[in-house]
């Protein structure tokens, strides 16, 4: 292993089995990270199968002739690994998160609120039905009630009731009824498709952009670390390396080494400075941040299948309401003049009107009604419930977004130790030069 990284980190092979073994690490590295690139442009970023074959053939090939002919590539490939261990890579799992969220949660969410209104449309659809038939109900209740009271009053000649009629307008046909209440559910579909379709392809663009601009930055940020580490004497160059040790023991100074107690660290040490500790806590409460964000998403998509289940539940249920109308009807003229009939000696027969009491028939019914709220031929969809495996990648996602807070400064100090390796001279540079700045730091004191 160690034969094969020297031979990658040298800036020109010496013999031709050290070309081609550098163009076999090189064809591998190449074939992995293609591999990789069309599963992350066809998976999470939902481009289609051809345009993602297309571009990683394109970027295969791109990448093996740029990491076998120049050396500074290979460096600020190799260094784009541990920078993915950083905030760059952070905002990579963080556009996957979103993505998920976007394509898994967002749907059911819109789905259960579809059923809601599903059955809000059904116990339309049946209470109108069933107030449009208590309109027949009335009209048949009226005609009985008219005849028999036409019937009590046949026996009284002399009392001519009104001609007018109570006259009902029942509407037999609920076509109407239906058509709107099937148009307005019709647009309340079209609306929740266009919301969803909104959703998806704002998360689906912004995710691609997202996705584009962070590894442009991780290449960017690769090339601007090594060009400050092949520029700058003072950048990043607060390491206690084995070669300082070195030069400290042939300089007899052995506090050389304690100049700077607070800022020198050890690049295989596991102790962070107080300055990359502040910046992991910082960073720390902006995942936070997310993390709240992303659990409110999650927290409404349980809350709108428990309404969607409860609501379809209790649907299921409802059971029909009677309803009755009783009409009872008793009437009795009192103080009408009825005929009688006058006999006595001496008089002649004749017609004499008497007061009296006229008693009148009863009426009594009772009709019966029953208002339904649900039926069986209701079309619901059924409430889509939460992934489970869903939640558990997101879970797992923000689990290495947490890890990698803490695993950033050691990222930066391997990608130190990377540029390092492959460029021997200017380290050894790097390393007098913060030898002599102890030394001189030590002289001041």
């Amino acid at each position: 292993v160690a034969d094969l990284w020297l031979i990658y980190s040298k800036p020109i092979p010496a013999s031709s089995r050290e070309l081609r073994t550098l163009f076999l690490q090189c064809s591998g590295i190449t074939a992995v990270t293609g591999g990789l690139f069309y599963n992350w442009l066809f998976g999470s970023l939902e481009y289609s199968w051809h345009v993602s074959v297309a571009v990683a053939i394109s970027f295969s090939l791109l990448l093996l002739l740029t990491l076998f002919l120049v050396h500074p590539a290979r460096c600020v490939f190799t260094m784009v690994m541990p920078i993915l261990g950083t905030k760059q890579g952070r905002k990579l799992l963080l556009s996957t998160c979103i993505m998920i969220a976007a394509v898994n949660i967002t749907p059911n969410i819109i789905s259960n609120i579809k059923s809601i209104l599903q059955v809000i449309q059904c116990i339309c659809k049946n209470s109108s039905e069933s107030l449009l038939n208590s309109t027949a109900l009335l009209d048949g209740a009226y005609r009985e009630f008219g005849h028999a009271v036409r019937e009590a009053l046949q026996s009284i000649h002399f009392y001519r009731p009104m001609e007018g009629q109570l006259r009902f307008s029942v509407l037999q046909n609920s076509s109407f009824i239906h058509q709107q209440i099937h148009l307005a559910g019709q647009k309340v579909w079209r609306d929740f498709l266009a919301a969803e379709a909104l959703v998806k392809g704002s998360a689906q663009v912004g995710n691609r952009l997202v996705a584009a601009l962070s590894m442009l930055y991780l290449c960017f940020e690769s090339t601007w670390y090594l060009k400050n580490y092949l520029s700058d004497l003072h950048f990043d160059n607060f390491y206690i390396t084995r070669r300082l040790e070195q030069l400290a023991a042939d300089s007899q100074a052995a506090d050389l080494l304690l100049g700077w107690p607070r800022k020198l660290i050890r690049p295989t040490g596991l102790r962070l400075s107080r300055e990359e500790l502040t910046s992991c806590l910082v960073q720390a409460m902006l995942l936070n941040l997310a993390l709240l964000l992303l659990l409110l998403v999650v927290a409404t998509e349980h809350l709108a299948f428990s309404m969607a289940d409860t609501a379809v539940t209790k649907a299921a249920q409802f059971s029909t309401v009677p309803v009755a109308l009783n009409i009872k009807y008793s009437v009795s003229a009192r103080g009408f003049p009825r005929p009688g009939t006058l006999l006595g000696p001496g008089s002649q027969e004749g017609v004499v009107w008497t007061a009296g009491d006229l008693p009148l028939k009863e009426f009594d019914r009772s009709y019966p009604h029953y208002l339904t709220f649900s039926s069986a031929h209701c079309r619901v969809s059924p409430p889509v419930p939460p992934n489970p495996s869903v939640l558990l990648a997101l879970g797992l996602l923000f689990c290495i977004l947490y890890c990698s807070l803490f695993l950033q400064p050691y990222a930066r100090r391997l990608c130190r130790t990377i540029a390092a390796a492959f460029f021997r001279r200017r380290e050894e540079q790097r390393t007098l030069h913060l030898c002599r700045q102890l030394r001189r730091q030590r002289r001041r004191h």
